[in-house]
């Protein structure tokens, strides 16, 4: 009996999601952050040497749709917990500690190891496809937000 793959729908997307999000939450929960928190730390990290206090919460807020209270909470958790601080240059800027650092590099080191072994095999064609379609995806989902936010403003 031949079995044929799904179609890509959003249910597809959301096992294959919660998937490896459990396999992170793991790591995650082994170093004592949450998803929320690693998501913050990485947005810090691509920053650079520091980053705008709001400019760190639109970014989280992109990438999480969380509240922004929510997200500022976060970033006040993180400060308390000495993995980011106050630009000493800028007060208004934050940055990554050495133990912020040193943490979002063991976080993502264990988490490529496991998207090395789930990705391991899948054709580069079929995986550029599979990135056109949830990058088109997610543009039209953030779209969708959008009206719906300009919606419920007027």
């Amino acid at each position: 009996m031949t079995t044929t793959a799904p179609t890509t729908n959003g249910r597809v997307i959301a096992l294959a999601h919660y998937s490896a999000r459990a396999l992170l939450e793991g790591v995650l929960t082994r170093h004592g952050i949450t998803f929320e928190q690693s998501v913050t730390l990485r947005a810090a990290a691509v920053a650079g040497d520091s980053t705008g206090r709001d400019e760190l919460v639109a970014d989280v807020i992109g990438s999480l749709k969380a509240d922004e209270s929510v997200v500022r909470g976060v970033i006040d958790d993180m400060t308390a917990a000495k993995l980011l601080e106050k630009d000493p240059a800028t007060d208004s800027r934050l940055r990554l500690t050495d133990a912020g650092r040193e943490l979002y590099e063991t976080t993502t080191a264990e988490t490529a190891e496991i998207s090395a072994r789930l990705y391991a095999g899948i054709p580069a064609e079929d995986l550029a496809v599979a990135g056109r379609v949830l990058t088109l995806l997610t543009q039209r989902a953030n779209a969708e937000l959008a009206g719906a936010r300009v919606t419920a403003g007027a």
